[in-house]
């Protein structure tokens, strides 16, 4: 976030008239709403509207100090504006990026080694909300672990937003001139109503209908940066008394406080919601009495609550790499004790790193007494260094990768003896019994714990993702007119059986037809909530009625679906829940083709391969009772399905997954998971010769 603009002038070292202290007091609330959200998500789900109260901070700061350049000297000095803004946020930035780049370099796994350089690169460069925003359309990653500098988004668009305001204001200014005989602020006020009307509309159309990208973009957010301009164009707002003062500013720290308790991930942000934080954020921006010791302008400028506000960009910088790192680091972990212990680290390198880097550089003479583009080269130069500690990593670490994928290629092409789900023991067509055994791969981790996030279907232009309804009818194997005809039905666990399916189509001579879309089940039961993605997965699944019915009869049809852990297993719930895929099912039943579907696998409460990283495969399980779902409602529906005569087969591999107390995170030395509950490419290809079978028991081969 950009530090307090009053906060000790560059030039003359101390603070100037218009420095208000009250500021940093609402910044110490803005980052630790932040710090604590990503720390103890589950405890502040709201946490993340602390970036919200930065923007409008930033808008009011920016907009003061432009425009009272602009009374001054009727110009704004563009390129001194940049080099000073480039002082006080460069520094710091690029050497948690060049740390970051490192931490990929040691530390970090190598299946997250795109995304980390990918991002450091865009966040060397600001363009990391952009990144992101073309990101999120990827229902898979939000699966993925995140990257280390993921939260440079913010940062990416306070930077953008410094660029246009000032050429903005200005041209405001000169057209006044000449056109509205020199009525600066009415240009000025006009200029930033249309800006923060038209950005707020947009944010409100685009999080009904893109709310993962609405996040990041930058057009969804300058409204909120508006506001805060507003505030500094329009100082009449500002109360006059004490009690004015006090009412608007404890107010709006309690409506601030209480959106990062009661927001949380289906609150539609940012939208109409933001508006909520950001008034409360204007509201404690504009109660600037301090005479009495409980006037809110004095409780926000007590010292160890400004002290926290004249850390935050450090400490908002340094928090987010540090959590990512720390469940790679041997015997470190996240527990309860351990994230105290990193909580209170990340004041400590945040004072440190404003005490040592933000401070001298903002102040150094070597570039405040010469001319903006000495620091501009300086940009410049920094930028290069990041850039080049980012490419240093790739290119060490890219070999190491290639190294992995040939050596799981291999693995498939030629599988070890009882390697993954060939040890059994299974409840397949033909159970293994005994289990397999195989001393050779006792110590074996295929894919490794570093590259099993990586190791994901091929194909991931024919998942239908977040948003996106459309039908992607993917096409593979034979094209003869008289190939069996084969649909692989679902969501993403579907999708990740779908290498397997294309393997067993193109030695079988058959056509397979994908339908898949993220977290959308074929199912006729609605998802919990109605937003974007629900209304989505609703036409989603119209459509995909209407090109069933168009079809003719598949010959057999493979479906799989997540399990909703969050549902309660009442009677009830059970049997709306196994309803909807009954009828789902219907309609190609009806046509005679057979169905043959699978009760999901485990999930886990945190992504195994961070265990992996870290501990004996022995000791990385999960109780069988907490793995595997209270009930299944595929496997409910199956039954039902059976019992009327329908032609449904189930496939129960749970005793393939887990042991009757665990379930491990490895068998016969592969890998089962790639993330919480999808799982790896390698062990869905142990899978296929079960499939395989089912699949031509169902077509009467």
């Amino acid at each position: 976030m950009e530090k307090q603009q009053g906060a000790r002038a560059a030039d003359k070292g101390a603070r100037p008239d218009h420095f208000l202290p009250h500021l940093q007091g609402l910044r110490a609330i803005a980052v630790l709403l932040v710090v604590v959200y990503h720390f103890w998500p589950g405890r502040l789900t709201g946490g993340y509207i602390g970036v919200d109260v930065f923007f409008v901070i930033s808008g009011f700061l920016i907009t003061q100090q432009l425009t009272r350049q602009l009374e001054r000297t009727d110009r704004i000095a563009l390129p001194s504006f940049y080099a000073k803004r480039a002082r006080r946020l460069l520094p710091a930035a690029i050497t948690v990026l060049v740390f970051a780049s490192l931490m990929t370099l040691f530390v970090m796994p190598l299946s997250s080694l795109t995304e980390n350089v990918r991002e450091i690169l865009a966040s060397t460069f600001y363009v990391e909300n952009w990144v992101l925003a073309l990101n999120s359309v990827d229902y898979l990653a939000a699966a993925n672990e995140a990257s280390l500098v993921q939260h440079y988004w913010s940062l990416s668009l306070e930077e953008q937003f410094y660029l246009f305001w000032p050429v903005l204001l200005l041209g405001a200014s000169v057209f006044a001139v000449k056109f509205l005989k020199g009525r600066r602020w009415l240009a000025l006020i006009s200029v930033l109503a249309i800006v923060g009307v038209v950005s707020f509309a947009l944010s409100v159309v685009v999080t009904i209908t893109d709310p993962a990208a609405a996040y990041f973009v930058t057009y969804t957010r300058v409204w909120e940066f508006a506001v805060g301009g507003a505030l500094a164009l329009l100082p009449r707002l500002r109360p006059v008394r004490a009690w004015q003062s006090n009412l608007l500013g404890y107010g709006g720290i309690v409506v601030v406080l209480a959106c990062g308790y009661l927001f949380d991930k289906t609150t539609p942000f940012p939208g109409y919601m933001a508006a909520i934080p950001v008034l409360g954020t204007a509201a404690v921006i504009v109660a600037h009495h301090r005479e009495k010791p409980w006037d809110v302008g004095r409780v926000l400028s007590f010292r160890p609550v400004s002290f926290i506000g004249d850390i935050s960009y450090s400490l908002y910088l340094w928090h987010w790499p540090l959590i990512v790192i720390a469940p790679y680091i041997p015997g470190w972990g996240l527990s309860i004790w351990n994230r105290i212990a990193l909580f209170l680290f990340c004041f400590v390198i945040a004072w440190a790193t404003k005490r040592f880097i933000e401070d001298p550089a903002r102040t150094w003479t070597f570039f405040t007494k010469r001319r903006p583009r000495t620091t501009m080269l300086a940009v410049v130069g920094a930028m290069l260094v990041s850039t080049l500690f980012a490419g240093t990593a790739w290119a060490v670490q890219q070999p190491k990768y290639d190294a992995e994928a040939a050596q799981l290629a291999s693995t498939l092409t030629d599988p070890p003896e009882c390697f993954g789900a060939a040890s059994g023991p299974t409840d397949g067509l033909e159970p293994i019994v005994p289990q397999c055994d195989n001393p050779e791969l006792a110590d074996v981790i295929i894919p490794s714990p570093g590259f099993g996030n990586a190791d994901r279907p091929q194909h991931p232009e024919c998942l239908s993702t977040l948003n996106d309804a459309t039908v992607r009818d993917c096409q593979f194997g034979s094209d003869d007119a008289d190939a069996p005809q084969i649909a692989l039905i679902g969501d993403s666990h579907a999708y990740a059986l779908m290498d397997p399916f294309i393997e067993m189509a193109e030695r079988n001579g058959w056509h397979l037809t994908t339908y898949l879309k993220g977290g959308c089940p074929w199912t006729t039961t609605p998802l919990a909530a109605r937003d974007a993605f629900a209304i989505s997965c609703d036409d989603w699944r119209a459509d995909l009625t209407a090109q069933l019915g168009a079809h003719e009869p598949f010959d057999a049809v493979f479906t799989a679906a997540l399990t909703d852990r969050n549902v309660p297993g009442t009677s009830d719930d059970e049997q709306v829940a196994a309803v909807g895929y009954g009828e789902a099912w219907a309609q190609v039943l009806d046509a005679g083709t057979p169905i043959v579907t699978v009760v999901d696998n485990p999930a886990w409460p945190d992504d195994p391969n961070k265990c992996l990283r870290t501990e004996d495969a022995a000791s990385c399980t999960v109780p069988r009772d907490e793995g595997l779902a209270e009930f299944d409602p595929i496997a409910m529906a199956a039954d039902a399905a059976v019992a009327q005569g329908a032609d449904v087969t189930l496939l129960d591999f749970s005793d393939t997954y887990c042991t009757s107390e665990e379930c491990p995170a490895v068998v016969g030395g592969a890998n089962v998971y790639r993330d919480v509950d999808h799982l790896t490419r390698t062990f869905a290809f142990t899978l296929e010769p079960f499939l395989e079978r089912a699949m031509l028991t169902a077509l009467g081969r």
